[in-house]
């Protein structure tokens, strides 16, 4: 019987924060991973994750398609996680996740390889979000060049390296107050080790060719009840102050050059104006976590596990900030 050893699957992307959770999530199951990224020499961390010689690292920039063919060569399956949160230079959300989804998928095609994609709830060609747009356009692309493709489009993920609950329980240890923007739009945070499970899944075989599936947690919540769990968890109480949208728009348009937590562009306002949930099309169809057979974990069963560095005195003691 035919190994997974015999299977080559690159990752592009694969150094990221959904990234090296498909990673340790491949080899697990002992498949070759060949990890594409614009940065090689900094994705050594990589290694561990599988066997002596599993993992493999190679430069490739989607906004190149020759880097790109060369790093599907002789593989098998093809994995897209590449996507930004803000844009920055040449790296803008069109030349990323709408052309550079186009550059994987037409490789893919040419090289006769699965294609697994990865967007984003809320992809939408008619969103005013210049993010939801471009996550649509790609989406679009991948499944006019390989029509058979897995699309899986997430909801906000959280886990140990996200840039989420590890923002607000951050700004929580520096500031006694914190910005609320659109507390009452839904959404519903997923673990990115199920999300990671999920892709090994179709690695596996395991999902609908062609079809679009939506991840979610167990739980709908919205943005002000995420941030008071992420408080709670922290134990840190803080003040929570509701800003309008158009006063939020106003205030990125400073913040977005900002560093760190404290950055927020104007296109994400606009993303927190819609809810970002599983929809009910794709709970009938079977498209969800669920659907796959993976009950998903939930935030305030994972978050603790590593939220607890950002409480006033550690691991080791609970104590009122």
């Amino acid at each position: 019987m035919a190994s997974n050893l015999d299977t080559l699957v690159t990752v592009f992307g694969g150094s990221g924060f959904l990234g090296r959770n498909v990673v340790r999530a491949l080899c697990r199951r002992d498949y070759r991973v060949r990890v594409a990224v614009r940065r090689p020499e900094l994705a050594g961390f990589l290694q561990p994750s599988g066997k002596v010689g599993q993992v493999h690292t190679v430069q490739a920039n989607l906004r190149y398609p020759a880097s790109v063919e060369a790093a599907v060569r002789d593989l098998h399956v093809i994995i897209n996680l590449v996507g930004i949160l803000t844009e920055g230079g040449a790296q803008s959300f069109d030349a990323v996740q709408a052309k550079g989804a186009e550059t994987v998928a037409k490789a893919a095609a040419a090289a006769g390889a699965q294609l697994v994609h990865i967007s984003a709830i809320g992809a939408d060609a008619e969103s005013p979000s210049r993010y939801a747009k471009a996550k649509a356009a790609g989406e679009a692309a991948v499944t006019a060049a390989v029509p058979s493709a897995t699309i899986f489009r997430p909801s906000v993920m959280f886990g140990p390296e996200d840039q989420f609950t590890n923002r607000f329980a951050a700004l929580a240890r520096i500031s006694p107050v914190l910005p609320l923007i659109g507390g009452e739009t839904k959404m519903q945070p997923v673990y990115v080790g199920d999300v990671a499970t999920a892709i090994a899944d179709a690695v596996d075989g395991k999902a609908k060719p062609g079809a679009t599936y939506e991840l979610g947690g167990p739980e709908v919540l919205t943005m002000r009840e995420i941030i008071e769990a992420i408080l709670a968890i922290a134990d840190r109480k803080r003040a929570l102050v509701s800003l309008p949208f158009g006063l939020a728009r106003l205030k990125a348009q400073f913040l977005q050059f900002a560093p760190g937590a404290l950055k927020l562009t104007p296109d994400q306002v606009t993303l927190l104006e819609r809810d970002n949930i599983v929809s009910e099309a794709a709970k009938a169809a079977g498209l969800t976590l669920e659907g796959l057979g993976i009950a998903p974990d939930s935030l305030e069963a994972i978050a603790p596990q590593y939220l607890w560095r950002f409480r006033a005195a550690g691991q080791f003691q609970r104590k009122s900030a």
